[in-house]
């Protein structure tokens, strides 16, 4: 008996040092949470089941061994979110910086990897300044076997990563691995390398925020989806993201329980979108006002804002959504837009989420710019995710479809299974404009008025091309519709196709031009 006390007693005693309140009174002066905290707020009450609580750095060297804690800088478990099972890893910046050693990046690979087993997703909470510089090249393999597990886990589980404080060096890719990059405001920063080996490499001086913070990571490298106030609102939007997400490849999305009305109608539609084609609007009005009431959830808003992607629900089903935006560079497709799409299709294809186009688009955005910095290899990702897909596919074109623009996000030989349309369409190879200077420039240069002249020949060509009514002869759209059905037939076209199966040819994977 008295062995067992002691047990007992060694047992509570380890217990208890798991628990260390100075580094949280630390964290909590630096407005941050506890990795216990995050989990906490993260995960469904009292569901978290700590993995690997006892393990611990070894090593030959005193110096180090002296610093070794339990757990080795990393949280590891599984719990519950919305009452579905998740995986979930917290890193500790309160031992040794939350580095990276051998034993730190073979719990977060073990996590991934029973995560990947048992098909639930996985949520990373980082918080690194990156490889433990004295375990050498130790840390370094297990972070190439964290990567490893990442890809292994690709498309068939969802992987979220939430940086909560430094992501500097190899921390830094596993996330970009991941399906989707949640920041905090002003404690979020993400590198490669920082900003003092920036200066001493190349002279450049700029800040930890400045180089990796969450403004430049969510508008200008597109790295990060969205970015938060606080961490408490950062961990809500992964709960409220999971929502619209199925546990893996090979289940459904959850449904939702909107009291929206399957038969209310769209009458705002005329309000919102100009008839005059070149006038602008917002298509997220759009979204509001078709979709499930306040179910639109959008990814990378900051980012690419020509094009607006995200996740609603239409008549309970998540589906995912690509709207060309027309308040911003008329809606063209540029080459951070063809990467915005690319990925978003992509990501709904793996996981079975149906894709709903609103388009209003005259084209990909030309200029040398855009030319010399690889418009067609970017474009070409449009085009393969979309050729790719094999979910449910549905576009309604609102307005304008032309040219390219048209083949990759309208486009029935494309592979799309419904194609709908606004009586105010207009799909053709370009504007009527365009094309008159183009087909009659001969005739317009010699007129003596020629301004006139092409007033007139555009008008022409608007009046025998630029209607959905040719497009449908040739039955390459399936439905024109009045605007204020809109939500209607929607929700009948996705009904219809969203028990589709197809089945591509055999092959390791396919080459994205990447």
């Amino acid at each position: 008996m008295p062995k067992r006390q002691n047990k007992l007693s060694d047992f509570v005693k380890r217990k208890s040092a798991l628990i260390d309140k100075e580094s949280a009174k630390l964290a909590h002066k630096k407005g941050k949470l506890t990795p216990q905290e995050r989990i906490e707020y993260l995960l469904d009450k009292d569901s978290f089941i700590e993995v690997g609580a006892f393990v611990e750095l070894e090593s030959a060297d005193p110096e180090l061994s002296a610093k070794a804690m339990p757990r080795d800088g990393v949280i590891t478990g599984h719990g519950a979110i919305n009452g579905r099972s998740a995986y979930v890893y917290a890193q500790d910046f309160s031992c040794m910086g939350g580095s990276m050693g051998e034993r730190h990046t073979r719990k977060i690979a073990a996590i991934l990897g029973e995560a990947l087993k048992n098909g639930a997703p996985v949520i990373g909470l980082l918080d690194s300044g990156g490889a433990r510089i004295q375990e050498g090249i130790s840390g370094l393999d297990g972070g190439g076997e964290i990567f490893f597990k990442n890809t292994a886990a690709s498309g068939v589980i969802p992987q979220i990563a939430a940086i909560m404080g430094p992501c500097a060096g190899i921390a830094a890719y596993s996330p970009a691995l991941c399906d989707f990059i949640f920041m905090v405001d002003s404690t979020s920063t993400m590198f490669i390398t920082g900003p003092e080996v920036i200066k001493a490499v190349t002279g450049e001086q700029i800040d930890a925020d400045g180089l990796g913070g969450p403004v430049a990571h969510t508008s200008k490298s597109g790295v990060a989806d969205a970015s938060f106030r606080s961490e408490k609102d950062c961990l809500m939007a992964i709960r409220k993201l999971l929502a619209y997400l199925p546990q893996n490849n090979l289940d459904a999305p959850p449904q939702g329980h909107t009291s929206d009305s399957p038969t209310r109608q769209t009458k705002r539609l005329d309000a919102i979108v100009p008839l005059d084609p070149k006038k602008a609007y917002d298509v997220r009005d759009v979204i509001a006002e078709v979709f499930d009431r306040g179910s639109f959830l959008e990814m990378k808003k900051e980012f690419a804002t020509n094009i607006v992607t995200g996740f609603a629900r239409l008549n309970d089903i998540p589906v995912g959504i690509v709207g060309n935006q027309p308040k911003v560079l008329a809606g063209c497709i540029d080459i951070n837009a063809s990467d915005k799409i690319a990925r978003f299709v992509r990501f709904c294809d793996a996981f079975n989420i149906a894709l709903i186009n609103l388009v209003d688009v005259t084209g990909f955005l030309p200029g040398v710019e855009q030319e010399h910095n690889g418009i067609i290899r970017h474009g070409a990702k449009v085009l393969y995710a979309y050729s790719e897909a094999t979910v449910p596919k549905i576009s309604l074109v609102m307005r304008k479809a032309y040219g390219g623009a048209y083949i990759a996000m309208v486009s029935k030989d494309m592979g799309y299974d419904k194609v709908l349309a606004w009586p105010t369409a207009e799909i053709a190879v370009m504007g009527a404009e365009q094309a008159a200077k183009i087909v009659n420039r001969k005739e317009i240069a010699a007129s003596k008025k020629p301004e006139e002249a092409l007033a007139k020949k555009a008008a022409s060509y608007e009046e025998a091309l630029l209607n959905p009514y040719v497009a449908a002869k040739k039955g390459k759209v399936d439905i024109i519709l009045d605007p204020s059905e809109t939500r209607r037939i929607l929700i009948r076209a996705l009904a219809m196709c969203i028990s589709k199966r197809e089945k591509r040819p055999a092959k390791k994977h396919g080459s994205i031009p990447l």
